[in-house]
């Protein structure tokens, strides 16, 4: 098993440079940032996680300067996106960052995307919510396009260039992991034609992992692809939630981390490498 942490890295939590440090030194496998540009003023959209958004959630970092400056202090802790909000961003631009972070940290990104709850947010940006599907499935087309073809050119209903020149290309090969978050009807079909990677938030999976990750891997193997690995986003740090995900064959563990001060964050960061050492000891 494999153990990564996400948080809400913010204006005033622990600062990246400081968490990716101690992440590293506790022996974690990765560290995630999520994103928002904005939260719209006018709370229109319905927060899945309740009545009142936390404000974390408009006080965010831009993921890859946070991740960037991780990388710059550290050499092994992987650099998540968890996730990003491809319908928010332009392609190349987005294709550029990503092979920017992975070739200055030497291959350590992990790409997390989504597609986003808030429709007011993807609509000042220009993005039609009832279709953010199909642009997010264009972008990541044309991307990885950008990232494995020395001339790449893309044409789609949402994403149109012609032939292009765009370095650095990513040290991973062919293209950094793309894990796709979610857990809702037509997940598992853009998992088997664009990810690498499933991440469902655990606390909303709604049916067993197992039956889940069943599902899934049939669907890949009539797509005529192998198993499908499996991180679970937002696991309780506790022996018995990653005990069950480790039976149902999962690959990754990631912790939930509030955006809190350092002293706080670093005393957490520690129970969390407790229980991460008592699972591992458990098993050996």
């Amino acid at each position: 098993m494999k153990y990564g942490v996400v948080i809400f890295a913010t204006d005033y939590s622990i600062d990246p440079v400081t968490l990716g440090k101690a992440c590293e030194e506790r022996g974690f496998d990765s560290l995630w940032f999520p994103e928002h540009t904005h939260i719209p003023a006018s709370r229109k959209t319905p927060w899945p996680g309740g009545a009142d958004l936390p404000k974390e959630y408009w006080h965010t970092l831009d993921p890859f300067v946070g991740l960037s400056a991780v990388a710059a202090v550290t050499s092994k802790i992987k650099l998540g996106t968890g996730i990003c909000l491809v319908v928010e961003r332009d392609p190349i631009t987005l294709a550029k960052e990503v092979a920017s972070l992975d070739h200055l940290s030497n291959g350590r990104v992990l790409f997390g995307v989504g597609g986003g709850w808030n429709r007011e947010e993807m609509e000042n940006h220009g993005t039609d919510p009832r279709r953010r599907w199909k642009v997010m499935r264009e972008r990541i087309e044309a991307m990885k396009q950008i990232w494995t073809e020395d001339e790449s050119e893309y044409h789609g209903e949402f994403v149109d260039f012609d032939p292009l020149w765009s370095w650095p290309k990513p040290v991973q090969k062919p293209h950094p992991p793309v894990y796709v978050g979610g857990d809702a009807e037509g997940t598992f079909k853009r998992v088997v034609s664009y990810g690498d990677v499933w991440m469902p938030i655990g606390i909303l999976l709604r049916d067993s992992i197992k039956e889940k990750m069943a599902k899934l891997n049939s669907m890949a193997a009539d797509a005529g692809r192998g198993p499908i690995p499996v991180a679970i986003y937002g696991v309780a740090p506790r022996p018995e939630a990653i005990d069950s995900y480790i039976e149902a064959g999962v690959d990754a563990c990631v912790f939930s981390l509030p955006s809190v001060g350092a002293d706080q964050a670093l005393s957490m960061l520690d129970g969390y490498a407790k229980v991460m050492e008592t699972v591992d000891t458990a098993g050996t």
